[in-house]
């Protein structure tokens, strides 16, 4: 217990001493020991590796799941050292909502099959991200996160180490001088003669016996210093080392990055590729609708990533309903009356939503009402003949559920 109590009084005094050293620096009573240059260039350059890693490894973490509540989800889980439950994506939550719907509104509809066809290829792209997420969590999240947990906990160690080094040996420096004043002081004293009629000798005295207190004082502030000065030398050495071993971890970091552009690459590779396989599926079922009329195509409607171009993207993009069903257009408004259903294909379809007719080639279309309908070689997949009585005009696909 006594002893405890000793190294708990000497802690005590070093850091009070530390405490003042440092107080008459930030008020520019005392003097600082300064870094060498190449030694605060590294500090400044540990500092910005530490600050923009920090914020890299936040934003990717919310680029990988934006969800706020789930990512403190995640954060609880690894602080308390359990396995983060698998979560659905949002590309299999909408897979599993378009597969619902079309089981209810109707698998065999035009509807419910390209329901369930979307659903598929949802389902493939929330698998492609969950694998991208976890790729890049392993391959360039974790290596962020043990270089702020790890590496830079060791160097902020040290430096907190390095600083109270410097502080003792500022405080040595600053005991130092105080004591050689105070030696200088008293040996001018010691060596003036005293007057033995007017002084008493026991002044004389005790001016001699102070002078060789101070030479005291002096030689034990001296060896002080000279160990604080070993200690922060040392001291300085190992967290220079350490300094210099964010370089390594810049080349460790660069790796990581290459690897996730690579698995992002594959991510949106992936994407592209479902997409397009369900864009070929929707191609060749719209065409099947009526079989043997429609001119359909299965080649994609956009060139390959490594050649598109924002003008041919735009030209070659899918857009809503073309006006002219039928080409040319003036010439298919005139000849509408003339248009004769064909000797089989046609079919009944319900209307699904109002239409007004843009013009007199056009059929109105009013809700829940049946037409019927059917197409012609050469005509806009969009579009279709629809007869009502002894009304006929175009009508849009898109506003009609066909029935068997």
């Amino acid at each position: 217990m006594d002893f405890n109590m000793k190294k708990l009084a000497s802690d005590a005094g070093i850091f009070f001493t530390r405490a003042v050293q440092f107080t008459e620096e930030k008020f520019g009573q005392a003097e600082k020991t300064e870094l060498d240059a190449h030694f605060e260039n590294l500090l400044a350059r540990a500092d910005s590796t530490k600050n923009w890693t920090e914020k890299i490894l936040r934003q990717t973490e919310v680029l990988l799941q934006p969800n706020p509540s789930a990512r403190v989800e995640e954060f609880l889980y690894e602080k308390l050292d359990r396995k983060v439950p698998s979560r659905v994506t949002n590309g299999e939550l909408l897979a599993q909502y378009m597969a619902e719907a079309a089981s209810e509104l109707g698998p065999t509809t035009p509807y419910g099959k390209t329901l369930i066809k979307v659903a598929e290829a949802e389902k493939r792209l929330g698998a492609a991200e969950r694998d991208f997420i976890h790729t890049a969590s392993i391959n360039f999240l974790t290596p962020l996160r043990n270089f702020l947990e790890g590496d830079w906990k060791t160097i902020s160690k040290e430096r907190r180490l390095l600083q109270n080094r410097r502080l003792d040996l500022d405080a040595c420096k600053a005991r130092l001088k105080k004591a050689k004043a105070a030696e200088a002081k008293a040996t001018c004293e010691g060596d003036t003669v005293p007057d033995f009629q007017e002084t008493r000798p026991r002044n004389y005295i005790l001016s001699a016996s102070a002078s060789a207190l101070w030479n005291d004082e002096v030689d034990k502030a001296e060896q002080e210093l000279r160990v604080a000065q070993t200690e922060f030398d040392r001291q300085a050495e190992v967290t220079r080392l350490l300094l210099e071993g964010i370089s390594s971890t810049h080349v460790n970091h660069l790796r990581c990055l290459h690897e996730f552009v690579e698995s992002q690459t594959t991510y949106y590779a992936q994407c592209y590729r479902h997409m397009l396989d369900l864009q070929k599926q929707l191609g060749s079922s719209q065409g099947a609708i009526f079989p043997g009329t429609f001119v359909g195509t299965t080649e994609p409607a956009s060139p390959p990533l490594s050649s598109t171009s924002p003008t041919t993207t735009a030209a070659t993009m899918p857009v809503g309903p073309s006006v002219a069903g039928l080409a040319p257009p003036g010439e298919a408004a005139l000849c509408l009356e003339e248009v004769t259903p064909p000797a089989s294909g046609t079919r009944k379809a319900r209307v699904l939503y109002d239409y007004e007719a843009a013009d007199s080639s056009e059929l109105a279309l009013l809700a829940d009402e049946l037409i019927t309908v059917y197409s012609l070689p050469g005509m806009d997949p969009d579009w279709l003949i629809g007869e009502r009585g002894n009304k006929k005009g175009k009508v849009p696909v898109t506003y009609l559920e066909l029935l068997s």
